[in-house]
C-alpha cells in the first residue's frame, strides 16, 4: 500500500469491472472487502480520508463481550461477540489482540457479589472455548492489594475477570492490508462524489482522488455504503430513501501516565447510565466513555470541558489520590453509529446491526459494534450477493488470519536473536512484534544501510523512526496526521500530542513519498492546527462551542467535499 501502489489502483479503478465495491475505511468497509475478496470475488474499497480515520480510531479500544448488554438481556449479541473475540486472540490476529483484566468493585454487600458473578459465569461460557481466565471472586484488601489507587471505603470486595484488548487504528489498517493481500483494490484518499446507474439500478460510483482532484467511473455489479456516521448522507446522495437510520452518540475518552493510577488490573465501573471503564494501554490509561448525542460534524467530533469533567469526576469518586486536568495527556472522542430507536437515550439504543439493499445494486450496514466487525462483513456480502452473477461462496474469514500473525508467536521466543541481530533491545523487538507481528523482518529491512532509522523518535521515544518510513512506504500512510495520530498513537500518548515530533517525522515520511520543502512545511502547519483546535475545543463548555473551534482547523486532505463522505 505504498506510492506505487497507489498509482496502480487507481489505474485499476478505471479500467477494471468490479463484482463489489466498499465505501468506508473503517473496520466495517475494510472486513467486508476482506470477506469478499477471500470469496474469490473482484472487490474495491475506496476511503475519502485515512483508513479508521473515524470511529473505527477512535474506540475504547476493547474486543469484548459487552458485559452491560447481559442486564439488556441482549444475549445474542454478547454470545457473538465472545465468540469474535475468542477468534481474534487465538487464529485471526494474536499479534494484535491481547488479553486483559478489569476489577469490577462491589459496593453493596449480601445480593451484589453473586448477582454479578452470575453475569460473569454467563460471559465466561457464553463464548465456547476461552482464551482468557475465568472470573476470581477477591475480598475488600485482595481488591485493594490488586488495585491500592482505589479508596478504602470504595468497595466492599470485587471480581476480577479478563476480556481483550487492540490498538483499533492498527487493526484496522492491517484488515485493511490483508484484503489487499488477497486482491482487493484498497486506496485512501478517494471520494465517492456520484453514483452510476444502469436504469433503476446503482452499476458504480464515481470517485475522485482527493490529493490530485482526478476522477474517474468505477463499474460494479453492486455497491456497499459501510460508512458508519455517514449512511444517511450516501444514502441521500444516491438518491435513495434509506431502509434505516442511524444516530450519532459521541464517545469521550481521556488518556493519563501509568503512574497516576496504582493499580496492576483495569477497572470497570458503574454509573449513573452506564459504565466507565479504566484502560491499561502500554505506558498509560484510557478512561471513558461519555455516551451522549452529536448533531454537528461528523469528520470531528470534539470533547468539552464537560465531557472531560464527566469521566474525571465519576473515576475520582473511586480514587484516594484524584486526578486533575494536569494529568491528562491525550483526549479522543468518536461517533458511534447507532441504529435510530424510539428512546432518547443513545445509552439504551441496541449495539445489533442491519443490513438493507436500499435500491438495485446499493445495500447498506450499520450499528453493531467493533468486536463483531467481521459478523457484519460477512452479513453485508451476503446480502449483495442477489445483485452479483453466479453462485457467491460462504464467508470463510473466521478462518483467515490477518497479516502478521502467521509465525508470531515463534517469533516472540525468538526476540532475543532478532534484537541481537538488529542491534535492538528484545522489549523493543517485543513492541515491533505486537504491532506487526510477522511482517517484522519486513519493517527490519526498511533500515538496512539506514542504521538511523532503528533509533527511537527523539520526542516520541516509545516509537522508533522506522516505523514513520514504513508507515508511508507499506501501510497507506500520505499525511501526517495519518501517522501521529492513527499508524502510531502519538497523539494520544504524548502531552505535546505530536507537536514536538511533528518536524521530525514529516522528515521522514517526505523522503518516502517525495514531498518538497513546501508540502513538507504545510503538514506540519495543518497538524499544530489541529492540535491547537483540539485543546481549544476540550476547554469549551458545550458541543457547539466545542465543535467551531474544532472546525476552524484545516483539513489535511483539502481536497474532501463536504457532505458526501
Amino acid at each position: 500500500m505504498g506510492p506505487a501502489a497507489r498509482e496502480d489502483s487507481w489505474k485499476r479503478l478505471g479500467e477494471e469491472n468490479f463484482d463489489l465495491v466498499v465505501i468506508g475505511g473503517g473496520v466495517v468497509g475494510a472486513g467486508t472487502a476482506l470477506d469478499a475478496a477471500t470469496r474469490g470475488l473482484r472487490v474495491a474499497l475506496v476511503e475519502a480520508r485515512d483508513l479508521a480515520a473515524g470511529t473505527s480510531s477512535r474506540s475504547s479500544k476493547l474486543f469484548h463481550g459487552g458485559l452491560r448488554y447481559l442486564e439488556q438481556l441482549e444475549f445474542g449479541l454478547v454470545r457473538e461477540a465472545l465468540r469474535e473475540r475468542e477468534l481474534m486472540l487465538t487464529r485471526i490476529a494474536p499479534h494484535l489482540v491481547k488479553p486483559v483484566s478489569f476489577v469490577y468493585p462491589l459496593t453493596h454487600r449480601v445480593w451484589e457479589r453473586p448477582y454479578t458473578a452470575a453475569g460473569l459465569l454467563l460471559y465466561d461460557t457464553m463464548g465456547g472455548a476461552r482464551s482468557v481466565p475465568g472470573q476470581k471472586h477477591l475480598t475488600r484488601a485482595g481488591a485493594l492489594r490488586m488495585v491500592p489507587a482505589l479508596k478504602r471505603d470504595a468497595l466492599v470486595g470485587g471480581i476480577r475477570y479478563f476480556d481483550a484488548q487492540a490498538d483499533d487504528a492498527r487493526h484496522t489498517m492491517t484488515v485493511a492490508r490483508t484484503a489487499a493481500h488477497y486482491g482487493a483494490v484498497v486506496r485512501t484518499s478517494t471520494q465517492v462524489v456520484d453514483f452510476l446507474r444502469e436504469a433503476d439500478r446503482v452499476s458504480g460510483v464515481r470517485v475522485r482522488d482527493v490529493e490530485t482532484g482526478e476522477e474517474t467511473d468505477v463499474a460494479s455489479a453492486a455497491v456497499v455504503n459501510c460508512t458508519g456516521v455517514w449512511t444517511d448522507e450516501l444514502q441521500h446522495a444516491s438518491g435513495s430513501r434509506g431502509r434505516f437510520r442511524v444516530r450519532s452518540s459521541k464517545g469521550v475518552h481521556i488518556v493519563v501516565p501509568r503512574d497516576r493510577i496504582v493499580s496492576e488490573t483495569g477497572l470497570i465501573l458503574r454509573t449513573e447510565k452506564s459504565v466507565l471503564f479504566v484502560i491499561p494501554w502500554r505506558n498509560h490509561w484510557i478512561l471513558g466513555t461519555t455516551d451522549t448525542d452529536w448533531h454537528l460534524d461528523l469528520a470531528h467530533p470534539a470533547a468539552t470541558r464537560h465531557d472531560i469533567d464527566y469521566i474525571l469526576d465519576h473515576v475520582n469518586e473511586v480514587l484516594a489520590r484524584p486526578l486533575t486536568h494536569d494529568d491528562i495527556e491525550g483526549v479522543y472522542a468518536g461517533l458511534r453509529p447507532l441504529l435510530a430507536g424510539e428512546s432518547e437515550e443513545t445509552s439504551k439504543l441496541s449495539r445489533e446491526h442491519a443490513v438493507a439493499r436500499v435500491a438495485p445494486g446499493f445495500h447498506a450496514i450499520a450499528g453493531g459494534k467493533y468486536t463483531t466487525y467481521r459478523v457484519m462483513a460477512a452479513d453485508a456480502v451476503d446480502a449483495a450477493a442477489v445483485d452479483l452473477p453466479g453462485r457467491v461462496r460462504p464467508s470463510i474469514t473466521d478462518q483467515v488470519p490477518l497479516v502478521g500473525a502467521d509465525g508470531y508467536h515463534a517469533l516472540v521466543n525468538q526476540a532475543d536473536q532478532i534484537g541481537a541481530r538488529h542491534g535492538l533491545h528484545p522489549y523493543r523487538v517485543r513492541h515491533l512484534l505486537d504491532r506487526y507481528g510477522s511482517l517484522v523482518h519486513e519493517v527490519l529491512a526498511e533500515a538496512d544501510g539506514r542504521p538511523d532509522l532503528l533509533k527511537p523518535i527523539d520526542a516520541a521515544p516509545d516509537y522508533l523512526r522506522v516505523e514513520v518510513t514504513y508507515a508511508a512506504s507499506h501501510e497507506g500512510a500520505l499525511h501526517l496526521e495519518d501517522v501521529l495520530a492513527r499508524r502510531t498513537r502519538i497523539s494520544i500518548e504524548y502531552p505535546h500530542r505530536g507537536v514536538d515530533c511533528a518536524e521530525e517525522v514529516a522528515g521522514l515520511m517526505a523522503e518516502v513519498l517525495s514531498w518538497s520543502s513546501e508540502t513538507r512545511a504545510r503538514e506540519v502547519e495543518v497538524y499544530r492546527a489541529r492540535v491547537e483546535a483540539e485543546r481549544a475545543s476540550q476547554s469549551q463548555p458545550d458541543d457547539e462551542a466545542a465543535d467551531e473551534r474544532r472546525s476552524a482547523a484545516p483539513e489535511a486532505r483539502a481536497g474532501i467535499v463536504e457532505p458526501l463522505a
